[in-house]
């Protein structure tokens, strides 16, 4: 009984040793698939990173050799020359030009963009001193509008001689949505940090008889020989006043037609022009 009773304690250790090497075996193969996922995971995570620092950094240095750029521009014009040239004096070989597909556009689109936001800096900023002291006196809404108007326009200047060449090059079918952009978002810019919070169809007009205002003065300052371009401040003082008599005469003026709609499709159209600039509409 003894022999047979080993053979039978041998059969079954046998039996035991085999199913925990099965289990080992799979619980082993388990663990390898689950490494490897992990490790196929972290090198996607891994590579999904090192192509977001890759974009960043090649937007980074794009940013760089613009700005560069711009000290060349007055002489050069928005031209390749004056990105390339730009390039150069911070390091760069003046072929890497070549990263900026829409060449003297993204040049223009780059200035007007800065520009843009440094206004809105700005004006950002004095409203948060008048927030937090209110002993600060406030500008009335037309004095309001004539200062940051001028404030943007008197960024021009340094490029007065050479701006017809930039309003052209962004005038072209490709890069119109994008001058559209810019000039919407400056407008309402202005008109946000100036206190307007208006729902109604009010909201739509106030914007775009402010670009009309801008583009009409911009215009104006191009052909003024005036010192300091006085000319063109009290040009801009007569628009803003008659803006805001039109405004008055609309105020009083009989129950206009319901315009919901026109109001969402304007409002649509300055969500639109800030998306195509890659800006957060909240504020």
């Amino acid at each position: 009984m003894a022999p047979y009773s080993s053979l039978v304690n041998i059969s079954s250790l046998r039996r035991i040793v085999s199913i925990q090497s099965f289990r080992g075996f799979w619980t082993s193969k388990a663990l390898r698939i689950d490494q490897a996922q992990k490790v196929a995971a972290h090198d996607a995570e891994s590579e999904s990173s090192a192509n977001e620092s890759d974009g960043e950094y090649e937007k980074n240095i794009k940013t760089k050799i613009l700005s560069a750029a711009m000290a060349f521009v007055p002489d050069l014009g928005w031209s390749k020359r004056a990105i390339s040239a730009g390039a150069e004096s911070i390091g760069y070989p003046g072929v890497i030009h070549g990263m900026f597909p829409n060449g003297e556009a993204d040049l223009v689109q780059h200035f007007y963009s800065t520009c843009n936001q440094n206004l809105a800096q700005q004006l950002k900023a004095e409203a948060l001193a008048i927030k937090e002291d209110s002993s600060k006196a406030k500008k009335s809404p037309d004095l309001y509008v004539k200062d940051a108007l001028e404030t943007r326009l008197r960024m021009l200047v340094p490029y007065k001689k050479i701006w017809p060449q930039a309003m052209g090059l962004m005038a072209l079918p490709p890069n119109v949505p994008t001058a559209l952009a810019n000039l919407l978002t400056l407008v309402d810019d202005i008109c946000y940090y100036a206190g307007d919070r208006s729902v109604d169809f009010n909201w739509y007009t106030r914007r775009v008889i402010l670009a009309g205002i801008y583009k009409a003065t911009e215009l104006y300052m191009l052909q003024d020989n005036s010192p300091d371009h006085q000319q063109t401040w009290q040009f801009l003082q007569r628009r803003i006043e008659d803006a805001a008599q039109l405004h008055r005469i609309l105020s009083t003026a009989p129950g206009p037609p319901d315009l919901n709609q026109a109001t969402e499709a304007a409002t649509a159209a300055f969500v639109t022009a800030r998306n195509i600039l890659g800006l957060n509409w909240n504020r």
